[in-house]
């Protein structure tokens, strides 16, 4: 896309977000592929480490995984059905009408969207599927959520960029470019320590402005407010997310 520049919110903590980042279900990867017409190829924009990618290559005999970050690329574990590269939502590469199925995983809100939607339209074979989904705030326990509400909310809630608020109606904000498919509902799950839980949230996009912001890391206020309510830091607690996610044909 030339030089148009993209909001760059996660190459500087690349490394942890690939090692941090929960992964999407693999129920929910399975039913879209059922929707595709054929699995012969899937688009994944935006993809970060490759979380959706990976998932992708178990239903699609090859998978393109692009994003405007190399670094975050560079974290990606290999794949021999997927093939990594660096571009833009309006660059995968790929022939017009060849793509089953386009995904793009909790990142749709930093898109350029009208870009994206054209290249969607330009690369989907017709009866191809495009689908999007954003996870929530997550839920652990009654006595852990209003510690991590504090945080997200009045910690570093004012550093949130504007998009934020697009994953917070999940995604219902956004016009969608295809009458759509019911899909749901969806929830996304692992079981982590409190020390996951705090790798985690340090790949928040507002704990990063924070910190720039500030001069020092908002994460030793978290890790000293979750202490009395989960003290052992080695614990392991069930976390769940809430899944958005839209889905629809082309024509």
């Amino acid at each position: 896309m030339g030089s148009m520049s993209f909001a760059d919110h996660y190459s500087e903590g690349a490394e942890a977000y690939a090692a941090s980042r929960p992964t999407y279900p693999p129920d929910l990867i399975r039913h879209l592929a059922s929707l595709a017409p054929g699995r012969e190829l899937a688009w994944d924009c935006a993809t970060g480490s490759g979380q959706a990618a990976r998932l992708l290559a178990a239903h699609f005999r090859r998978v393109i995984a692009t994003d405007a970050s190399l670094r975050q690329i560079s974290h990606a574990p290999a794949d021999p059905r997927v093939a990594y590269r660096v571009g833009r939502e309006d660059d995968s590469g790929e022939a017009a009408g060849s793509v089953d199925l386009v995904t793009v995983a909790q990142a749709l809100h930093w898109l350029d969207i009208p870009r994206f939607y054209r290249e969607v339209d330009r690369v989907l074979k017709p009866g191809g599927v495009f689908a999007a989904w954003c996870y929530g705030r997550m839920s652990i326990a009654p006595d852990v959520d209003p510690v991590l509400e504090w945080f997200y909310s009045e910690r570093v809630g004012p550093f949130w960029p504007p998009e934020r608020r697009l994953v917070e109606s999940g995604y219902r904000e956004i016009e969608f470019p295809y009458a759509e498919i019911p899909s749901g509902p969806w929830r996304m799950t692992a079981r982590l320590s409190r020390q996951q839980i705090l790798g985690y949230v340090g790949t928040w996009s507002a704990v990063a402005r924070a910190h720039s912001a500030e001069g020092r890391d908002p994460l030793p206020e978290l890790e000293a407010a979750l202490a009395p309510v989960w003290p052992s830091p080695a614990e392991v607690l069930e976390v769940a997310w809430p899944l958005a996610v839209r889905a629809g044909r082309k024509p």
